[in-house]
């Protein structure tokens, strides 16, 4: 039977979606299968709860698995009738639905926007005892001094235990910044000592999008770039002359103006386009008149949404004011600040200890996507990103920084990494951003550069140059130990990523050449294929190195191996040069791991499937259970990963470069933002290790 956990609220807007979000993190990486179900929704649609929506989105749960049981008007209605019952029926005959698919069930519980909280409290306690599940109850401290937030938690942690629930974890949200740690410090931890968690209040989830602003006033969106997700960090209402209004204009600020002011209009545009300045996330024009004509061209250019309201400005900016951003939403830029404060605020290990889960037995590709997020969390490493010009560079960044992935390093000159994140909406704040031709490490990074290449014939002139390339700069870093790891290739070939470690990292003791692999992440496994990026035609010592490589590359990701040489016969069915360098490839294999299962030639059929396997190859260790696969060629192996990746369904990770001695990935340049993310994790991993 699936564990089950409630998470019921104390009192309204404690945000609590914010503890089904982690922990559905948590547990997503520590069980086979999680499930989400909401008892009451606030929506008039069961399909459209947003909060199971996003759960359902970010860890990919089907419907069956992710539900809503009844809403809001139903609950009452019954809960009037003095069917109170009927409810605690119909929510565990879902519960028990979604159970029967999951080893562990996140309940979110109802909001505690009635009339009468007691009521309610009530419910959630008697709804998390009919379901049989542990109870983590959440404090809201919005508002409350360090005193009242402590009294808070013992009386409803005393409430919880009246209604006799188990109690798993008390967990204080929004908390006031500056005094979390002394309410963390102050927090009591009840009959059976357990630790509470508090949770500082997120800036980036209470800021609203632009597009939350834009829904909540029905605004219609008239002109500029379209940028709903844009955070608004401050609202400031123009009516005054440009001079007052430029001394009160702060960085993401939306601007409520009168339609007719086109003086404010044409200010915001030149400063949004000024790094100096700071940047406009939107617009609001308010009034029945309509924007001038001659003004009209000058919108369309606008580098931020402008909208239009028929209500005065007065009207328009106080709903302004009232709206709260929202989780639910779904955003990924808020997400990632949630998932960035949760690990900051809870400990994993002592959580999941309180639950006693099972190990989980597949490894799905968005479990080993986490986990990778979570191993690179705690590596803590320093990553320079050298392609600060591009736009999913600078994306991705944004999210690894509000998830606290790593610590970054971006390249590029500073006015236009400034202004693509101005045009984009994005924020760098608290990312080191570096200009090569204007550090004060350049010399010192050219000295170096020309000591170490000097038996080439390098000149201190020439260094310099070379040191102002970024990826050179960006390598000179991981080399002198400024930075962990680089991860470069968005914007350039390979060769431009790996050149500058060939030349100066070099590889480690023992491997003769730098090699890839690239993670396949199937639907219940992952394999490990290597080298399907960067050498095209390994001889047979070459072969033997990507093996031995690549396996210890499985290693560091969790995948035990067991290395398939591939080529197109299997055992000793067939003859020829290709096939007999694999034969000795493999027998190289033997003799510098011995300890490692290894078996080739095989063909790829018979590594993958048992029998196969036992059919072509009996008595091998290897045949039908491989994890790695070397292929023979760069022709062979990359066509094959595309193949697989295209024709499978399978998630490729990578390439990911193995044998240098410091941590250097490189991207493709058709790369996501989450290929970008995903990729950062990973060098955050090797820096660690290597």
């Amino acid at each position: 039977m699936a564990r089950g956990i409630y998470i019921s609220a104390t009192t309204s807007s404690s945000g609590k979606s914010l503890i089904s979000l982690g922990l559905a993190d948590v547990l997503h990486r520590h069980a086979d299968k999680i499930g989400f179900f909401r008892p009451i929704t606030e929506t008039a649609n069961l399909d459209e709860d947003p909060i199971v929506r996003m759960v359902a989105s970010a860890f990919e749960l089907p419907a069956t698995r992710a539900r809503a049981g009844m809403t809001r008007t139903e609950s009452r209605e019954l809960i009037v009738s003095g069917q109170t019952d009927e409810i605690y029926s119909r929510s565990l005959e879902v519960f028990e639905s979604i159970a029967e698919e999951c080893d562990v069930v996140i309940v979110e519980g109802t909001d505690l926007t009635g009339h009468d909280f007691a009521v309610e409290f009530d419910l959630n306690a008697r709804l998390a005892n009919h379901l049989g599940c542990h109870v983590v109850g959440v404090v809201n401290a919005h508002g409350l001094t360090v005193d009242e937030a402590v009294d808070a938690i013992d009386v409803a942690r005393s409430s919880f235990y009246d209604e006799k629930v188990s109690l798993l974890s008390m967990i204080v949200n929004r908390a006031n910044v500056s005094e979390a740690a002394a309410l963390q410090e102050k927090a009591r931890p009840g009959l059976h000592n357990r630790k509470v968690y508090v949770i500082p209040e997120i800036e980036e989830i209470v800021n609203p999008t632009v597009g939350e602003i834009a829904s909540t006033l029905d605004a219609q969106l008239i002109a500029g770039a379209p940028l709903l997700d844009r955070e608004v960090k401050h609202v400031l209402v123009a009516a005054m002359n440009v001079g007052y209004f430029l001394e009160r204009l702060r960085d993401e600020a939306f601007i409520i103006t009168p339609a007719d002011r086109s003086d404010i209009l044409t200010t915001a545009i030149a400063t949004s386009r000024t790094p100096s300045f700071p940047a406009t996330s939107g617009i609001l024009l308010t009034g029945p008149r309509p924007v001038e004509d001659s003004v009209l061209p000058l919108l369309a250019e606008a580098p931020f949404p402008v909208f239009t309201s028929v209500e005065d400005t007065y009207t328009s900016a106080h709903k302004v004011w009232d709206v709260r951003g929202d989780l639910s939403s779904g955003q990924p830029r808020k997400v990632a600040a949630a998932l960035g404060q949760w690990y900051k605020s809870i400990d994993e290990a002592e959580l999941l200890e309180r639950m006693h889960l099972p190990a989980p037995t597949t490894m799905t590709p968005l479990r080993f996507l986490h986990g990778l997020i979570e191993r690179a969390r705690k590596a803590q490493q320093r990553i320079v990103l050298p392609e600060g010009e591009d736009v999913r560079i600078l994306e991705a960044a944004e999210i690894i920084h509000r998830r606290g992935i790593c610590e970054l390093v971006i390249l590029g000159d500073l006015k236009q990494v400034r202004e693509l994140s101005n045009q984009h909406g994005f924020d760098l704040s608290g990312i080191e951003i570096i200009d090569p031709s204007k550090s004060e490490h350049l010399e010192n990074f050219a000295q170096e550069y020309a000591r170490l290449r000097a038996h080439k014939g390098v000149s201190i002139e020439q260094a310099r140059e070379r040191m102002l390339e970024r990826s050179y700069f960006g390598t000179m870093m991981v080399h002198l130990g400024l930075a962990n790891g680089m991860v470069s290739g968005a914007a350039h070939t390979t060769a431009n990523t790996i050149r500058p470690s060939l030349e100066f990292i070099k590889t480690r003791p023992g491997v003769k050449i730098v090699s890839s692999v690239f993670l396949m992440l199937l639907e219940d496994r992952v394999l490990v294929y290597g080298d399907c990026a960067v050498n095209p035609e390994p001889n047979a010592e070459q072969l033997a190195d990507i093996a031995v490589a690549s396996a210890a590359t499985a290693r560091q990701f969790g995948v035990e191996p067991r290395v398939a040489m591939l080529s197109y016969s299997t055992g000793a069915s067939g003859s020829g040069g290709a096939v007999d360098d694999v034969r000795a490839a493999t027998e190289l294999v033997r003799d510098l791991a011995p300890d490692l299962a290894v078996d080739g030639p095989i063909q790829y059929d018979a590594a993958v499937d048992a029998s196969i396997g036992a059919s072509k190859l009996p008595g091998s260790s290897v045949a039908g259970q491989a994890t790695v696969f070397v292929f023979p060629d760069l022709n062979t192996g990359n066509n094959t990963y595309k193949a697989v990746q295209q024709s499978a369904g399978a998630v490729a990770v990578g390439p990911i470069l193995q044998g240098l001695n410091k941590a250097v990935n490189d991207l493709s340049r058709g790369c996501t933002v989450e290929d970008i993310v995903n990729t950062v994790a990973i060098t955050a991993i090797q820096a660690q290790e290597s």
